[in-house]
């Protein structure tokens, strides 16, 4: 079997979660007091045009560094004044970089819904989404049983995180579902080659229910990727690489948003 660049990741962040020894119940306690969410989700849903969820990213495993010395407050406002509806900042430290200070400068410069991007892969995870300050956590179908992802929902939503379901095939789609998800992302890059293949997140996107909210993620390159995105039927995308590389982020999310 070909191992994909997200076993390594995964078997990394599991054998940091199986070391955690700290009380979920006071996690969850903890969590459940913090103020509002911005409302990830329902930016989303409120968008009149494809709205841009603009990434803070300073390097990948595939890529290397593409901004490695970002400024996250400074970046944060330049989406929030280039139109970005939400935000998304990497948390991963050993593979991409960043890290919750990264996360928390952003959120405090900007008003935009913030996910954390990272890998989840434990219940304290998610709690911990919620105590950092973010507005939604990220679980990846193809990270998670059905069962974990699943008790993983129902935990953000019990302590009131949005939970964007990543996604790559109709399978995974049927899982999310059955998990509860009103917030599907499909990305757009394979697990094992790396590849981006657009004509699968259209023909995903297809299949996603129209209740639920339609976010096509990763490989978006231009404002022709995002028209026929759009077309598609998604409801937004998620941008890194090609706006930490820019050189012009607000004016690249004005050409995205069609």
């Amino acid at each position: 079997m070909t191992t994909t660049y997200l076993d390594n990741i995964l078997a990394r962040h599991r054998e940091v979660a199986a070391a955690d020894t700290r009380s979920l119940d006071e996690l969850v306690a903890s969590a459940r007091s913090m103020p509002p969410t911005r409302g990830f989700a329902d930016a989303l849903r409120a968008a009149d045009r494809l709205a841009v969820i603009s990434e803070i990213k300073r390097r990948s495993p595939s890529k290397g560094d593409l901004f490695a010395d970002l400024d996250p407050a400074d970046l944060a406002a330049t989406y929030e004044r280039g139109g970005a509806t939400c935000m998304s900042v990497l948390t991963d430290a050993e593979f991409f970089g960043g890290s919750v200070d990264d996360l928390q400068a952003a959120r405090a410069a900007c008003s935009l819904p913030t996910i954390r991007k990272d890998f989840t892969v434990s219940m304290h995870d998610v709690a911990d989404a919620r105590l950092m300050g973010a507005d939604c956590v990220l679980l990846i179908a193809a990270a998670l049983d059905p069962a974990e992802l699943a008790e993983m929902h129902a935990l953000a939503t019990d302590i009131g995180l949005d939970a964007l379901v990543e996604i790559h095939d109709e399978a995974e789609l049927e899982i999310a579902l059955a998990a509860g998800a009103t917030l599907v992302g499909v990305n757009q890059r394979d697990l094992v080659t790396f590849q981006v293949d657009h004509a699968r997140a259209v023909r995903v996107g297809r299949s996603i229910p129209a209740t639920v909210v339609r976010v096509a993620e990763s490989g978006v390159r231009d404002a022709t990727d995002a028209r026929s995105l759009r077309a598609a039927g998604f409801d937004a995308i998620l941008v890194g690489e090609t706006l930490v590389t820019s050189g012009d982020p607000a004016a690249t999310i004005g050409e995205l948003t069609v």
